[in-house]
């Protein structure tokens, strides 16, 4: 008789720490995926969204990286059960990458001209002061700012 599999996870050390934060902001996508989009533009619906990534994945990476206040185990099972993006805070720990709100945003192919968004550029060299960005809403996320 073949072995029944259970979806239980084990949790690692530390995890009941983050877990209140991690299952609001878990809560809050669900309202954001729920939420009604009458009157938005097509991308103005998902600008929720990848605002909530963004804020799960910096707060594993300001408590891995910034803080250390959790251990190596619970940041990469963190990354595996999809609670931040590990491509991201890939990207943030370069330089000049350090306030990326998504990576659609340095990706040229979903630009014009094969360029990066304008979010990208930095304040003092937009010719328009206020700018947000088509896919995720940001207003302003190049390193200089």
């Amino acid at each position: 008789m073949p072995k029944v599999k259970t979806n239980r996870v084990k949790y690692p050390e530390g995890w009941e720490l983050i877990e209140p934060t991690l299952r609001e902001l878990d809560a809050k996508m669900r309202e954001a995926e729920m939420d009604t989009h009458d009157g938005k533009r097509k991308c103005e619906a998902l600008w929720p969204i990848f605002k909530l990534s963004h804020q799960r994945s910096r707060y594993v990476y300001d408590l891995f990286y910034r803080r250390e206040e959790i251990s190596k185990e619970l940041y990469e099972f963190c990354l595996d059960q999809g609670y931040a993006d590990r491509n991201l805070i890939a990207k943030w720990k370069k330089s000049g990458y350090e306030r990326l709100c998504c990576l659609r945003c340095i990706q040229p192919r979903d630009h014009n001209y094969g360029t990066t968004c304008v979010c990208r550029v930095p304040k003092h060299l937009r010719e328009e002061k206020v700018v947000e960005c088509v896919h995720c809403g940001c207003q302003g996320c190049a390193s200089g700012d």
